[in-house]
């Protein structure tokens, strides 16, 4: 267990020192960045998680086509649903591959139990584009009708593709385990949104999006609205 924490928390450090390395070579430079939405309730993937707005940070450190960072959300009702996550990811063309590390609460050294790794690609050309996850889930307990498994012996898939024209983008998403109702692969996150921007001074406007998404699996339909910091 302590194990496998060191061996991750090795692997990120390589993919941090690495494109450094690379990026003085390159001179290219590096560069930190933080961020904060706001949204009115946190949909991700075609499912709802905790009640009220969402507070979602972030913090990125990139180079060239490397990034590292750290993203959380925060509900503000009774059902907090705490998240808070790890990534690093490289691209290369139109191409881009990731590997994220879900936190969801609980002891956070407990990494067999208390994490979930997801390895990730995706694609983009022009408006257009599609992207694979394969999230490894954590250790479970023995039941009668399931044995106890180890991290990463079994996972979710979920698939996204996506299309931008004017000022709208039209997102399709299929996936099984938790992002469907009986767990077997199917479309699950059907959504519509735009953004704008609002000009609250001569040198600062808020950017404002919004979206209506729809989960066919589960029936879950979601209107939601958020400002980006």
């Amino acid at each position: 267990m302590k194990k496998t924490l060191l061996i991750t928390a090795s692997l990120l450090l390589l993919f941090a020192f690495t494109p450094n390395v690379m990026a003085q070579e390159e001179e290219e430079a590096s560069n930190w960045g933080a961020s904060l939405d706001i949204y009115s309730s946190y949909i991700w993937r075609g499912t709802k998680f905790g009640t009220g707005a969402a507070f979602q940070p972030g913090l990125e450190f990139s180079t060239g086509a490397f990034a590292i960072g750290g993203w959380g959300s925060v509900s503000t009702g009774g059902d907090e649903a705490l998240e808070m996550d790890l990534y690093a990811s490289y691209s290369i063309g139109g191409f881009s591959i990731g590997l994220t590390d879900y936190y969801f609460g609980g002891d956070w050294t407990e990494y067999d139990v208390n994490h979930y790794l997801e390895p990730s690609l995706s694609f983009g050309t022009g408006d257009f584009s599609i992207a694979g996850y394969y999230m490894l889930l954590p250790a479970t307990d023995a039941t009668e009708e399931e044995p106890a498994t180890s991290f990463g012996d079994n996972g979710d898939m979920y698939f996204e593709a996506g299309y931008s024209f004017k000022n709208v983008d039209i997102t399709l998403g299929a996936g099984d385990g938790q992002y469907t109702s009986d767990g077997d692969f199917t479309v699950c996150n059907i959504g519509i949104g735009t953004s704008k921007h609002i000009k609250l001074t001569e040198s600062f406007s808020l950017p404002l999006s919004g979206g209506v998404i729809l989960n066919p699996s589960t029936g879950g339909f979601f209107i939601v609205a958020a400002i980006s910091l």
